[in-house]
């Protein structure tokens, strides 16, 4: 990527409605233009799903720092279309060995929310067994950007006046967002010199520097900030392959995500209930559409959560799901959901393979003004609050990357981000699989989303909605939430925290994608 080329890609980065992308070699969707063509680049020099996935992800490491971090997780979901199998990898954030008693939400804001990262480790896994490029290459556009910098966009623009307390805070957050003492606006260019830095050491020194100088500095950080991680947590750390969870929606199959990161589930569970429905012959518009689809919802996102241990094959039986059914609509009990930053890329290559990778910091940006070597500090520890998990090992997550097949071959591969990602995956797979929208009608259709922490209220069920319903729906379904005391927000239009659907349809030959009209993302294919 040339300096001319990124300009170009920068401005492009805007919100608002995109337009369908077809293609029949390869095809790549995500959140900003930038990280699209690192990612199409790749695919164009040969690299595989995977390849293209992590470099786009690595790229979004510097143009979308208000989303993900090297201090986070990162987990794919890939398809090979040589074998037909399906892979899960799980790189997310873990509770450290040493133990946090007494943890609570104000910690967030402190070291001790400061987990264990397992980017790094998940990048190297998922290169290492379905890679075909040299790491180099996926880190080459994001250490240009870093160096040379990157005009500011729209999304980053807000996130950093909503946090400048927490970036001025530190002389690493001021010299990069704030140089001169004052914030880069829009469309002014960003440059990131520690960053790049950080990411030429990973390319050259490997587990040398991730293990050494890059555990060290992270550590005594985090410790600086009250909390305990060593370097002996990292080199713990191991990103782990599981089998994906799989069920049964109508006449296709989903594959999902495995718990601990638990919307895989999530998601099966609520398709589990839905077809035991006659949704498809309600329509996508109807009041009685948006009624169920938001009681199927609430009744999976605020259970308790799936962790490894959970008996998952006993939640997506059918004959759970029936006897589920009749209890739809009573109130949930209510649970902790935090509201992470996260970004979600979805790529498939000429042969067919498919990546489904999310990656994120876990919390709200910049959300405990730490830095080590030009990276923010996760506060990744939001999902502590879910349950704590044993030292050492993973919070649970609600991430959903995910295919659906027919036939045993992928049609669709998607995945979001969002507080509301559950909600966002699932409204849209319905749009798509039940009610026939093309994916641009999908992803511009109006949505519900899920209420985020408020610390006046704290984790009781709720909804969000958009703006956009027909309104003799929104005032129908308005009622029933008053008869129900179901608690409920509007958004406006196209509101970022309904979720960011990143798909692709496969279909006779043919790659579809449309970038989502919430955030400034693109879709590309060749």
């Amino acid at each position: 990527m040339d300096r001319r080329t990124a300009g170009e890609l920068a401005r492009r980065a805007a919100y608002g409605r995109k337009e369908p992308v077809e293609a029949r070699r390869g095809m790549v969707v995500t959140s900003h233009p930038l990280a699209v063509r690192s990612g199409l680049d790749v695919l164009r020099e040969g690299g595989t799903a995977c390849d293209a996935a992590l470099a786009a992800a690595a790229t979004q490491l510097v143009v979308e720092p208000h989303m993900t971090a090297l201090t986070g997780g990162l987990e794919l979901l890939y398809w090979d279309a040589g074998t037909g199998g399906a892979s899960y990898l799980n790189g997310n954030v873990a509770a450290p060995l040493a133990p946090l008693p007494g943890f609570t939400g104000a910690d967030l804001t402190t070291g001790r929310g400061v987990p264990v990262p397992g980017w790094w480790p998940a990048f190297r896994a998922a290169h290492e067994r379905f890679g075909g490029v040299p790491r180099a290459r996926l880190l080459r556009d994001a250490i240009f950007l870093a160096r040379d910098g990157f005009a500011v966009h729209p999304y980053l623009f807000g996130e950093v006046y909503a946090h400048r307390a927490e970036l001025g805070c530190h002389e690493q957050g001021r010299e990069a967002f704030l140089p001169g003492g004052s914030l880069l606006g829009p469309g002014e260019t960003l440059r990131q010199e520690r960053v790049a830095r950080t990411l030429e050491r990973l390319r050259d020194e490997d587990l040398d520097y991730y293990l050494g100088d890059f555990a060290r500095a992270v550590s005594a950080e985090c410790r600086r900030g009250g909390g305990v991680l060593t370097r002996e947590d990292f080199a713990a750390y191991q990103a782990r392959w599981h089998t994906p969870l799989r069920g049964t929606y109508r006449d296709v199959e989903i594959v999902a995500s495995a718990p601990p990161d638990d919307g895989g589930c999530q998601l099966i569970e609520a398709l589990n209930l839905l077809e035991l429905t006659d949704l498809p012959s309600w329509g996508p518009s109807s009041v009685d559409t948006l009624d169920l689809l938001v009681a199927v919802h609430n009744e999976v996102y605020y259970a308790p959560p799936r962790t490894a241990a959970t008996d998952v094959e006993a939640l997506l039986s059918k004959d759970y799901a029936a006897r589920r059914l009749e209890r739809l609509g009573s109130a949930p009990s209510p649970a902790a959901v935090p509201s992470p930053g996260t970004i979600h890329v979805t790529v498939v290559d000429e042969q067919g393979n498919v990546a489904s990778v999310t990656h994120s910091h876990m919390a709200s940006p910049w959300v405990n003004g730490l830095f080590a070597e030009g990276c923010q500090l996760s506060g990744g520890g939001s999902f502590f609050q879910r349950g704590m998990p044993w030292p050492g090992e993973r919070a649970t997550v609600y991430l959903a990357p995910n295919l659906v097949l027919r036939n045993g071959v992928p049609v669709l591969a998607s995945g979001s981000p969002s507080v509301s990602l559950v909600a966002c995956v699932l409204q849209n797979l319905v749009n798509l699989v039940d009610f026939g929208l093309s994916i641009e009608e999908s992803v511009a259709a109006p949505r519900f989303g899920v209420r985020p922490h408020e610390p006046s209220a704290g984790w009781l069920p709720g909804v969000t909605l958009e703006h956009g319903f027909d309104p003799a729906v929104e005032r129908e379904f308005r009622r029933r939430c008053g008869e129900r005391g179901l608690w409920l927000k509007d958004l406006g239009p196209w509101h970022s925290l309904t979720g960011n659907f990143e798909g692709v349809v496969l279909s006779g030959g043919v790659l579809r994608s449309c970038a989502d009209p919430r955030r400034n993302g693109a879709a590309e294919g060749f």
